[in-house]
């Protein structure tokens, strides 16, 4: 097949440090036009619903408040998540554009983890937002001021660019003196230590301890709020109270499914799942990447009157 000549002309030209290839999805190479539908119909979604999510949250006063802010953030993240690996993931599907420089594979893989630990870090704050707004009801204006908020926002893309920015330091000093095909759609961090030629086990335990505090630490904070949230409103006598309350965070639970159950589930199955084809470890990339993005902003979307009423009148054309 052309592709595969492709590839091994790629192969043999791989003693340049400063290009490397992507093989799209191998052993899928003759679908992947089929293939580049629905990632291309769940992007297209991911962009619209999130534009559409911003949009709303700017121009809807009622919506001014900390846990749209943070809502806001989610949807820029969500917004740079799929827009650093899908244009070049398509135009491996369409075009067989495979060829990309190492500089600028280090940097998609910057851009993809730091924004991913970001939104780990922004979910943790919206928990602490429905704690305060459900434990601290007569305080929450005084405690998520407009400044508490932006500065939240700040720790969480400070400790996002603090833990990975020593991924691509750490992936330049690495010898890569075979192969420079990358088995990806994008550049990944374990795709690339895979190609070196040298002792990668630093990389490989730092890899593990970005992963765990992200997974074991937020999770656990997030955890702490909701504990303490169930405890605070069963203590409420009133069953409509008690629903109400619930009601408020069924959206950021979601998000936490939707965000959390497919990055553990994927980090499963690439330590221990050796037996699973390559194909499928990097189908679960993508669809782990492309699925929070899209479904954001569906349930946000569907969950918030709010925003319903203000997407209406968008698209009727209508102003307030």
């Amino acid at each position: 097949m052309p592709q595969q000549d492709n590839l091994s002309g790629s192969n043999s030209a791989g003693s340049d440090l400063s290009v490397f290839f992507l093989s799209g999805i191998p052993g899928l190479e003759a679908m992947h036009l089929w293939i580049s539908i629905p990632f291309f119909s769940v992007f297209t979604v991911a962009l619209l619903g999130n534009s559409i999510l911003l949009y709303a949250i700017k121009t809807e006063p009622s919506l001014h408040k900390p846990m749209y802010y943070f809502l806001a953030m989610l949807a820029v993240i969500d917004l740079v998540v799929s827009t650093t690996i899908m244009p070049k993931s398509l135009s491996i599907f369409w075009f067989n554009s495979r060829e990309i420089s190492f500089t600028a594979c280090l940097v998609q893989m910057f851009f993809l983890h730091s924004f991913l630990c970001m939104e780990s870090g922004v979910l943790v704050a919206m928990a602490f937002d429905r704690y305060v707004a459900i434990c601290n009801p007569l305080r929450y204006a005084t405690i998520l001021t407009s400044s508490v908020i932006a500065e939240i926002g700040l720790v969480a893309l400070t400790r996002a660019v603090l833990l990975v920015v020593p991924l691509p330091f750490l992936l330049r000093r690495l010898p890569f003196c075979q192969s420079h095909i990358i088995s990806h759609c994008f550049c990944e961090h374990m795709a690339l230590v895979k190609l070196a030629c040298a002792d990668t086990r630093f990389n490989n335990i730092y890899g593990i301890i970005v992963t765990l505090i992200i997974l074991e630490l937020d999770m656990m904070f997030i955890t702490l709020s909701y504990v303490k949230i169930l405890r605070n409103v069963l203590r409420v006598a009133s069953k409509e109270e008690q629903l109400k309350a619930f009601g408020t965070c069924v959206s950021h639970l979601c998000a936490i499914l939707i965000f959390y159950t497919p990055m553990v589930l994927f980090a499963i199955i690439y330590r221990f799942g050796h037996q699973v084809a390559p194909h499928i470890h990097i189908l679960m990339a993508n669809f782990y990447l492309l699925f929070p993005p899209m479904m954001n902003s569906v349930v946000y979307g569907v969950k918030t009157k709010q925003i319903r009423i203000r997407v209406h009148l968008l698209f009727r054309g209508k102003r307030f």
